[in-house]
């Protein structure tokens, strides 16, 4: 299909639905596009104007949304990705159109110290806009949603990067926005890359099975219509299969194969009005038994993204379990296309409106306000993503938390100043711990007290939902900033010691301003106070800042060595003064400076490791641990003058790669019990390899990066308290 073909079937599309739309000004917006882009590629060697129209599809087809969507859609990649400005596109077009296009466009044009700083920084200005105008993020589904369809195109790192973006991002702002079609499609092709095999064999298997689970739902659609029929009621009813994703999380929380798995298929029964649904939903569990606890009512308690349905899940008479959804019309356009739904065109292009102003997204916002980037995120994905409870105040008040929410979320989602003077809580008329976990439907009261000192430090740990973290902080952050800095000072000097760094070398004027600018605070009081009140780590500011010490460290070696080898007037040096060297990656070579130097693949030493050194032939000194089997002295005769003594300085890395083999009796979670003990740890994982034997043991080979031997032993002690685990070793040879 040409271009052009292509343009004309985005302008049948639009004319389909919505025939009044300005056609003279998304051609405009077309050609505009076409001549920006003009001579640029895509990954495919595609002309790149294939990409805008593919999301101006996307969004006309998918969406139905107004003019000014499909015109930011063509153009939604001109501000970020060619010579056109702002003002161009809103002297051309709109003004509207492009602030449309300026919240789809990423902030490219900064630099920032971590991952995750860009991607909190993306989040947030797509967050602004979107609460301005919520069309912004429909767009940038719909951009998100072509990416992944062409994902083949780009290296299996990005597949792997954008893939888990979407994932955790993306995916679910379109669950929170009620647009499941396009959230099944982004998990499904997310998953394609992330898990390949399980992918494949999800499809293969339940491709082999279709004509099988056709058969089974056209038998229950049959029975399902011709009773409804009998009592002349109105109704569409349909079956389909679930898509690959969900039958995969069901595997994954159950730990079951897909032959385990038997609700593989659901049935939709639309009807025209709400006693209808209950009414259907009675002669469903006449037909059929219903399955204890399986039953949902999501009409009388609608989701927060406005979701409404009657599910429950009832046994087919062939011992197949299979879900029925079942809604009215109105319900069913909301389930399928959310937000989208509720968005009618209007005449004269007047977007915005209330529609786009959603309490959630501001709270969003609101909620980091003193957060540093990585906890920003990890709250947001809990706060936005995670399942959520139903709990109610005594007064029948209901409030939606997180899935694993505590009575401290639910008071300071009730108000702040009720989360700031709690003294207990009861549920269902019982006190219980602060620690509580609540379950839907709980009735919940707070007991409060003028007399109350506020909230605990452990209470960060204890929240779930980023707003009652967010007010936690902002009161010690107010009330407390005097002992904020005493205790962000201990925090920060007790952690370089713990580096080996000296506090006079962060003070140093000549690198202070640096190390400032490195963790984006004006002061080290500033920074003090943010770790006191939990806005920021130690760990994190001594990391961010440990490469520049080290580099000024280095810069005053070398400097000290000019003046050391200068023809100066000055004293010789004492015969049994060791002449001063410089270390490369933490690495001290007897008699050699500047040398190459690399850690050896078959034992992956560390610092705290007994070492030694080869002299490769044109790679430097590898460097292997003291008990390396490829190290011992039978490898070592005849080669005698290849081995050299080498030395851990006192300038190491901040972490440095290794790995593990743990031996364990196979039982369900092991996995997940190991990766919480590395989560505890704080071990960043490189890689995790498993396999099982016949006889009931699991061999895992794990590849994680650490600082030094202590940690290790540390991360070993923790492996080896796991029930299961026999044995925990470091490969080596």
């Amino acid at each position: 299909m040409t271009i052009e073909e292509q343009y004309q079937q985005l302008e049948a599309t639009v004319r389909e639905y919505n025939p009044a739309a300005d056609f003279a000004q998304i051609r405009a917006a077309f050609e505009f596009a076409d001549k920006s882009h003009e001579g640029q590629k895509r990954k495919s060697g595609e002309p790149y104007i294939i990409h805008p129209l593919a999301v101006a599809q996307i969004v006309a087809e998918e969406l139905r949304l107004d003019s000014e969507s499909i015109e930011a859609a063509l153009l939604h990649d001109v501000i970020e990705d060619t010579p056109a400005t702002h003002e161009d596109v809103a002297k051309l077009f709109s003004p509207t159109i492009a602030d449309l296009v300026e919240g789809v466009s990423k902030l490219t044009r900064i630099q920032y110290a971590t991952k995750e700083d860009e991607q909190m920084e993306n989040l947030r200005k797509m967050l602004i806009a979107m609460s301005k105008d919520i069309r912004v993020i429909l767009i940038k589904i719909s951009d998100r949603l072509h990416n992944m369809r062409t994902m083949e195109y780009q290296s299996p790192e990005k597949q792997k990067q954008k893939s888990l973006e979407t994932m955790e991002i993306y995916a679910p702002i379109s669950h929170r926005l009620g647009m499941q079609r396009i959230k099944w499609e982004l998990e499904d092709l997310s998953l394609k890359y992330l898990d390949p095999v399980g992918y494949e064999e999800i499809v293969s298997k339940t491709e082999a099975n279709r004509p099988k689970y056709e058969a089974l739902m056209l038998q229950a659609q049959e029975r399902i219509d011709q009773r409804l029929n009998e009592l002349n009621i109105p109704h569409v009813v349909y079956g389909r299969m679930k898509h690959p994703y969900s039958i995969y999380r069901k595997m994954f929380s159950q730990n079951k194969s897909l032959d385990e798995i038997f609700d593989l298929f659901a049935f939709r029964v639309i009807v025209d009005s709400v006693g209808d649904c209950y009414n259907v939903l009675g002669v469903i569990h006449d037909i059929y038994k219903p399955i204890l606890g399986r039953f949902k009512d999501y009409i009388g308690t609608p989701k927060p993204n406005g979701y409404q349905s009657l599910h429950t899940t009832v046994m087919g008479n062939n011992g197949y379990p299979f879900e029925v959804q079942i809604r009215t019309r109105e319900m069913h356009e909301v389930a399928e296309y959310g937000v989208a739904a509720h968005w009618k065109y209007k005449q004269n292009g007047q977007g915005a409106g209330s529609e786009g102003r959603y309490e959630w997204v501001r709270r969003l916002l609101e909620n980091q306000d003193g957060a540093d980037a990585e906890d920003y995120i990890h709250s947001l994905k809990i706060d936005m993503f995670a399942d959520e409870v139903f709990d109610f105040t005594p007064n029948g008040d209901e409030q939606n938390l997180p899935a694993g929410a505590t009575p401290i979320d639910f008071a300071y989602a009730i108000h702040s100043a009720v989360g700031n003077r709690m003294v207990g809580a009861k549920v269902n008329g019982r006190i219980v711990t602060l620690d509580h976990v609540l379950q839907n439907g709980d009735i919940v009261e707070i007991m409060t007290s003028k007399a109350a000192k506020g909230p605990s430090r452990d209470w960060m740990q204890i929240a779930r939902s980023s707003e009652a973290r967010s007010k936690i902080r902002q009161w010690f952050k107010k009330e407390k900033k005097e002992e904020n800095i005493a205790t962000g000072r201990a925090s920060f000097e007790a952690e370089l010691r713990h580096c080996g760094i000296h506090m006079r070398d962060v003070t140093d004027p000549a690198v202070l301003p640096t190390l400032l600018k490195k963790v984006s605070y004006a002061s080290l009081e500033d920074m003090y106070a943010a770790i006191g009140y939990g806005g920021f780590s130690a760990q994190k500011a001594v990391s961010r800042m440990q490469g520049e010490l080290q580099r000024a460290a280095r810069q005053r070696q070398a400097e000290q060595q000019l003046l050391e080898e200068a023809p100066a007037k000055e004293e010789p040096r004492p015969a049994n003064l060791p002449k001063k060297v410089r270390s490369e990656q933490g690495i001290i070579v007897e008699g050699l400076d500047n040398c190459l130097v690399k850690f050896s693949k078959c034992c992956t030493p560390v610092p705290g490791d007994e070492i030694i050194g080869f002299i490769t032939r044109g790679y430097g000194v590898s460097v292997h641990r003291a008990d390396c089997p490829n190290a011992s002295p039978e490898k070592r005769s005849g080669q005698e003058g290849r081995w050299i003594k080498v030395s851990w300085g006192t300038d190491t890395n901040d972490s440095y790669p290794t790995s593990l083999e743990v031996v364990c009796k196979d039982r369900a979670n092991l996995l997940l019990d190991i990766s919480a003990a590395l989560s505890t740890t704080n071990t960043f994982v490189l890689g995790l390899n498993t396999r099982s034997t016949e006889d009931g043991f699991a061999l895992i080979h794990l590849e994680i990066r650490i600082r030094d031997s202590q940690q290790l032993a540390a991360i070993m002690r923790k492996l080896n308290q796991i029930s299961g685990v026999l044995k925990v070793t470091r490969p080596a040879g």
